[in-house]
């Protein structure tokens, strides 16, 4: 039986806070910049942080767990 809920959630939050992919914090010219397909060092930390902090609530603070296969 394997716990795929770590995985899942770093898999997900890596694609949504990709810097430029959905948004960019902060952006080139504005705050917020949506889907521009660009990025900066600055973003590039800024989302790290924010990774790192949601990733820590999910898996040791909420403790997301998906298990899978080994039904019996």
């Amino acid at each position: 039986m394997a716990d795929w809920g770590p995985v899942l959630i770093a898999v997900v939050l890596f694609v949504l806070l990709t810097p430029g992919l959905l948004f960019q914090l902060p952006g080139n010219s504005r705050v917020v910049e949506f889907n521009n397909m660009q990025t900066s060092g600055v973003s590039i930390l800024v989302h790290t942080i924010i990774y790192f902090a949601l990733i820590t609530v999910f898996l040791i603070a909420i403790g997301v767990h998906i298990y899978t296969g080994g039904g019996g």
